[in-house]
């Protein structure tokens, strides 16, 4: 497989067989990071990290430049600056991000409207119904890489194949600013050579229990009899596994897909070991969540937590609700109560609130009394407020507290990130 740094990466030649395909994976290049040099060119050909530059910020992005050093997305900022000390920090401007995703999904759409956006900055595109109007697969990704750079000024690397699976690795094989055509007859031959790691669906568990027994490769899943592979993986991974081996990848792109969690975190410059302290904060990020919920039509059954210790350390607690709900006060308590139960035996060192097993708003009926009709009343006006004047101006009183001096940086893509398409 190609490297996050964009060493080893493999591109198609000019006019290459496009021939059984259909389904494009398109990812922008670093995209973060590159909003930010669009946005200041004299940062052009230079090791860019986007993330905090204080404490204990983590990169959120980085440039090829940087990645070349080692950097990674999720690394703490100060880890990344020791291996790449002549980088530049910028802070992240999540606003920008999404106007410029936006303007680059109208982009696809403009193509087809078969458009399965995975996150904020790639998307499966079906042109297989597109051809009368662009041209072949290969084509309208050609020109459709040619288009985004041209109205946004960012760079996208795209896969062209006949399943979802291909596509994404030959996307990714191709970074930075390729286009890799894995021509249907090819298939086969194509993914025999890359390692098993490759495949949708083997995690770092799976590929050691295969490698463990010499099977490192696609094609040496090929080779190994079934009844091997199922006692490895259990029969259902392996049989999953020997269809993406050979190509076989049923799925569809799915033009409306349901988001499976709504979620924000906060790592604390210095560790808070304050149990008074963190329920405050537990409450603001269930207020976020909230709010989000609210935002999309949706409401939660479940509501989790997420802690990390001084020692990183990181627990998970969960509770299902009565009834879904989108009302912060609601999730907040679920989350107060949740983090009371648990024994904090070090200080912390990060903080989250999850809303998880989503479903549409109302979808769990009207109830004849409404006990949060209030607290309804509460979001109502944060949500205005919010609106109006940029979230913030207008707070609960309980979270205007002397301890709130403390300082964070908050983690919330403002799309997350989804899995390529679901279970084939």
């Amino acid at each position: 497989m190609g490297r996050g740094d964009g060493t080893g990466r493999i591109v198609s030649p000019e006019g290459a067989d496009d021939s059984g395909t259909g389904i494009l994976h398109v990812d922008m290049d670093a995209f973060y990071a590159a909003v930010e040099v669009l946005d200041d060119p004299s940062l052009q050909g230079k090791p860019v990290i986007v993330g905090s530059p204080e404490g204990r910020g983590v990169v959120s992005s980085a440039t090829y430049e940087a990645r070349r050093f080692g950097v990674r997305s999720a690394m703490p900022v100060s880890q990344a600056l020791r291996l790449c000390p002549m980088a530049s920090v910028v802070e992240p401007h999540f606003d920008r991000y999404v106007e410029l995703s936006a303007r680059v999904m109208q982009l696809f759409r403009d193509v087809t409207p078969l458009v399965e956006p995975l996150s904020i900055d790639e998307a499966f595109l079906d042109v297989r119904g597109a051809r009368r109007l662009w041209g072949s697969p290969g084509r309208i990704a050609v020109d459709l890489r040619r288009r985004v750079r041209a109205e946004t000024g960012l760079v996208a690397s795209i896969g062209v194949a006949g399943t979802k699976h291909v596509a994404k690795i030959a996307s990714t094989l191709s970074k930075p600013d390729g286009l890799l055509i894995v021509a249907g007859a090819d298939t086969e031959e194509f993914l025999a050579a890359l390692p098993v790691r490759a495949l949708w669906g083997v995690g770092p568990k799976s590929a050691e229990a295969l490698e463990g027994r010499g099977i490192r490769t696609v094609a040496d899943i090929l080779g190994t009899p079934a009844g091997v592979l199922d006692r490895i993986l259990g029969a259902a991974t392996a049989a999953r596994i020997r269809r993406l081996s050979r190509g076989v990848d049923a799925r569809e792109v799915q033009t409306e897909r349901i988001e499976k969690s709504i979620g924000h975190e906060e790592t604390f410059h210095e560790d808070i070991a304050d149990p008074g302290v963190l329920q405050v904060e537990v409450l603001r990020l269930a207020d976020r969540v909230a709010a989000r919920l609210r935002a999309n039509g949706w409401e939660a059954r479940t509501v989790s937590i997420k802690v990390r210790f001084s020692d990183f350390t990181t627990v998970t607690r969960s509770q299902t609700l009565a009834e879904p709900t989108a009302v912060g006060q609601r999730i907040g308590a679920a989350a107060r109560e949740l983090l009371a139960a648990l024994e904090l035996r070090q200080a912390v060192r990060l903080i989250g609130v999850r809303a998880e097993n989503l479903v549409p708003a109302g979808a769990g009926g009207a109830a004849l009394w409404d006990d949060d009709a209030e607290w309804r009343s509460v979001d109502g006006a944060l949500d205005d407020a919010a609106q109006r004047f940029g979230r913030g101006v207008i707070t609960r009183a309980a979270l205007l507290r002397p301890e709130r001096s403390i300082r964070a940086v908050s983690h919330h893509p403002p799309l997350p990130r989804a899995d390529p398409g679901g279970s084939p």
